[in-house]
């Protein structure tokens, strides 16, 4: 299967903030949604989370349906098995490379072997992951951008082995759940990440040295630069602890430019990780 008229069910692999973004989404486009992860709790959360979701975008003139008749095409379950009949499955579990290289050797398994099997990582290899499964060609990245239903952008990452089919079917799929995309190769970092965790770092260091307070870091950048956050403010919506992360991974393979600032490291040591915990580099109700 690399053709989009032959897709009817998507599995989606994750109930959290991006795994019920990309099933949100695919539902609104029509497809037959199984969304999955280990607990119950995070399922009913994950599906509350969409609720959630249609709801403000109806209530914004944004939909075109009504938003029960998407919700009820997104189906719940903690069974892996259950994405037996997905003609594409997008993982979207924590950014660690051993869970996700586990979640592909189920899939692997449990999927039909013509099926397209995408990972949402936003810095670890497609390669690395592909490499689970006994069907790399399959294999490709698809990261969404946060948050999933709001944001136009998905980023195609090519792994090494990845099928050119299953790289211009990866494309048609993001395009008709609504999105642009733009190709990237399986190098650290791909496109985003690689420029945006350094950018974010800079923004941290210079407020912490004392170049500018906070706001005016921020609000230089953005009467500068014209970007909608400045790095602070971005930081705190992306989750300090995903920065923090994204910047350890980058730091690993592209060396010390990548450094994680020391600011960011003690504030998701204090816990505040930005908006999901009320407090980061501001603070939120």
């Amino acid at each position: 299967m690399r053709e989009l008229s032959a897709v009817d069910v998507v599995g989606v692999v994750g109930a959290g903030t991006m795994g019920n973004g990309i099933a949100q989404v695919a539902a609104t486009a029509g497809y037959d949604v199984v969304m999955r992860d280990v607990e119950p709790e995070y399922v009913e959360r994950g599906l509350d989370s969409v609720e959630d979701s249609l709801d403000r975008l109806a209530g914004k003139d944004a939909l075109d349906e009504e938003p029960a008749a998407i919700r009820d095409r997104i189906a719940g379950t903690t069974d892996l098995d259950d994405l037996a009949a997905a003609d594409v499955v997008v993982e979207a579990v924590i950014e660690d490379l051993d869970v996700k290289r586990d979640v592909f050797d189920d899939l692997d398994r449990v999927t039909d072997d013509d099926a397209v099997l995408a990972t949402n990582t936003s810095t670890l290899s497609i390669t690395s992951v592909a490499s689970a499964t006994d069907r790399a060609s399959d294999v490709v990245g698809l990261h969404f951008m946060n948050p999933v239903p709001i944001m136009d952008g998905v980023e195609v990452v090519v792994g090494e082995r990845t099928d050119p089919a299953v790289v211009d079917f990866a494309h048609a799929f993001a395009a008709d759940l609504g999105k642009e995309t733009w190709e990237a190769d399986d190098k650290p970092g791909f496109v985003t990440n690689r420029i945006l965790m350094p950018w974010i770092n800079e923004g941290i260091r210079a407020y912490d040295e004392g170049v500018a307070e906070k706001a005016d870091v921020d609000r230089g950048m953005k009467l500068g630069t014209n970007v909608p956050m400045g790095p602070l403010e971005l930081a705190d919506h992306i989750g300090l602890d995903v920065a923090l992360d994204a910047s350890e991974t980058l730091h690993e393979e592209l060396g010390d430019r990548y450094k994680p600032a020391y600011l960011l490291k003690r504030k998701v040591e204090a816990g505040d990780l930005g908006k999901k915990t009320g407090r980061g580099f501001y603070e939120y109700e």
